[in-house]
């Protein structure tokens, strides 16, 4: 029976754990839930796995939640997301080009200069080239480093904010909830 488990590896043994300290907390939940419907105290040992599962949520929460940013951050650096926009604005050229279009003819402060002549031409030809110099821009692989960096400087922001605060707060144990009714546990007051 030990042969198994002594030929898994670190990581098979660390899910293994995890795996069995999940099920045994649904479980713990489970039975929890059934006996207090049945107006039960629910047993020692129940409460105390809760209260352990609790605890290790509040153990490993962080570290998953930095090592998840940590692989979004490295499939993020692969990306070409500028390029993915060009090639969206060229397959809607002619849409985005009737959309500016509409646009500024709505616009209220361009109503005394629509009645000039060649003011639909003047239009077309503004919005076909801006859009030919977003596109191009776009295209760029400056551009598509600019947004690589905007993207890891914000994830790195975020995980330094995870650790920062998981730093200050350390895990947190179970808090034994007190009413704001209860009084101070010197005698003075009505205690739970």
């Amino acid at each position: 029976m030990i042969d198994w488990l002594s030929s898994l590896s670190v990581t098979q043994f660390v899910l293994l754990v995890i795996g069995v300290l999940f099920v045994l907390s649904i479980l713990s939940a489970l039975l929890t839930w059934v006996l207090v419907r049945r107006g039960l105290r629910t047993p020692y040992a129940v409460r105390r796995m809760n209260r352990l599962t609790l605890w290790f949520v509040d153990l490993i929460k962080r570290p998953i939640t930095v090592a998840v940013l940590d692989e979004v951050n490295e499939v993020l650096r692969t990306g070409h997301y500028t390029k993915n926009i060009s090639s969206a604005l060229q397959e809607n050229h002619d849409a985005l080009l009737a959309l500016v279009a509409e646009k500024v003819r709505e616009d209220p402060s361009t109503r005394v200069v629509s009645h000039l002549p060649g003011y639909d031409l003047i239009v077309s030809q503004v919005s076909e080239t801006t859009l030919r110099v977003v596109v191009e821009m776009l295209g760029d692989p400056r551009m598509d480093a600019l947004v690589s960096d905007l993207i890891r400087h914000n994830l790195d922001q975020i995980k330094e904010a995870v650790r920062d605060r998981g730093d200050s707060q350390g895990p947190a144990a179970p808090a034994k909830e007190r009413s704001p009714m209860v009084g101070p546990r010197n005698g003075s007051g009505p205690t739970r």
